[in-house]
């Protein structure tokens, strides 16, 4: 049994936004990089940070989908981490963060997810100067544009850039200071540093980085898709997975397979319809996107998905691909077992999971002569192949 030790250093990670300006269909921190999110990439680079507990702040309903991907950045270390909803403002979200603090931290770091490619040395940095100077702490970087102050599309004034930084994450603070000012605030503040200079606390800067930068614009997620694949040409490379799955007859209800209900059929028992043919394909679709396997997602540990179809399966690990940056090409099929008799209706199965997936399915069927548990009847196999291809 590993024993972690108990940090005096809390990193909440700000993953709550809805990512307008991003023109994405999920929440920005689920948007994909490349074959893993935006909020993948930033607890990659909080778990190669100095330990620390880990309070992850995400939109309801997506508490499921941060614990995934916690869980594959710290590995045997995800004990460090907690995943909390946040508000319906980026000072709510850390606040329900700030609740969540294990009660010896003393140092808490407000991180954006959104700058998803802080090196970790920058999280050193910003502690190691909490600690020394019990003051807040932001990591900066000095403004290289010239800067002119304009009436309307009228310039009326140059603006001194000398004095100037650019404000990044992640900000430190000394645990308690950041607890009260957190209480006593009236105002929205644009950052936590901004918050806790106006309960009259003193703020200092370290040395940021230009991987730092925040990703709100498709043009910010192209640069940080540039960065993390410098070659375009091995970028558009499909990837290709494979699934297996099998259920045996002696379910409740009738039977469901390749998104049909089979009338006259003994069910297949499963947490959820027992949707073997669904649920080979769920794997292999997640196989080749890099995403884990159906137990990750859809495991016996999410009751919401207790009796679950295999379509509504089908539909999730569609946005999960999408968000993780990939589209589905097609997937390919084989049910192995003597009954159902697929023949008369693959083409309907075809269709039916088709569009729960949004991308074509085809269906095979074969028996084992009687070999195996298929060939006596105990139970059904599917074995599907997938390809994915990232969207550039």
């Amino acid at each position: 049994m590993n024993i972690i030790p108990v940090p005096r250093v809390a990193v909440i990670v700000v993953a709550a936004g809805s990512g307008t300006r991003l023109g994405a269909s999920a929440p920005k921190a689920f948007v994909g990089i490349d074959e893993h999110s935006i909020l993948r990439h930033a607890l990659d680079g909080v778990a190669s940070a100095p330990s620390a507990q880990v309070v992850v702040v995400v939109p309801a309903g997506r508490e499921g989908d941060a614990r995934t991907e916690a869980e594959a950045a710290f590995g045997d270390r995800s004990d460090l981490v907690s995943v909390v909803t946040g508000g319906d403002t980026r000072q709510r979200s850390v606040a329900a963060g700030l609740a969540a603090l294990w009660a010896d931290v003393e140092c808490v770091l407000v991180h954006d997810a959104a700058r998803a490619l802080t090196p970790p040395a920058v999280f050193a940095r910003v502690i190691d100067e909490v600690m020394r100077s019990r003051a807040g702490v932001v990591p900066a970087r000095p403004v290289v544009d010239t800067l002119k102050r304009v009436d309307g599309a009228v310039v009326t004034a140059a603006v001194d850039r000398s004095p100037l930084v650019a404000a990044q994450t992640p900000q430190g603070f000394p645990r308690e200071l950041l607890v009260t000012a957190y209480a006593d605030a009236v105002d929205e503040h644009t950052d936590d540093a901004a918050l806790f200079a106006a309960a009259g606390h003193r703020v200092r800067t370290v040395a940021g980085d230009d991987l730092s930068f925040k990703i709100t614009t498709p043009a910010d997620l192209d640069r940080a898709r540039h960065l993390l694949t410098p070659s375009r040409a091995a970028s558009v490379v499909p990837r290709i997975g494979t699934g297996t799955d099998v259920h045996a007859f002696g379910g409740d209800g009738p039977l469901r397979l390749a998104g049909l209900e089979w009338p006259g059929e003994s069910g297949l028992s499963g947490h959820s319809d027992g949707d073997a043919v669904a649920h080979a394909i769920v794997d292999a679709v997640l196989a080749a996107a890099g995403l884990g396997d159906i137990g990750t997602h859809f495991g016996v540990d999410r009751p919401e998905y207790a009796g679950a179809t295999g379509t509504v399966f089908l539909r999730r690990v569609r946005d999960l691909v999408a968000e993780a940056g990939y589209a589905i090409g097609n997937v390919s099929v084989q049910v192995q077992a003597n009954r159902p008799r697929m023949a008369g209706r693959r083409v309907e199965a075809e269709s039916v999971l088709s569009d729960a997936l949004g991308a074509p399915v085809a269906v095979s069927a074969t028996t084992t002569d009687g070999l195996g548990f298929t060939g006596t009847g105990d139970g059904v196999q599917a074995t599907a192949v997938a390809l994915v291809y990232p969207l550039r």
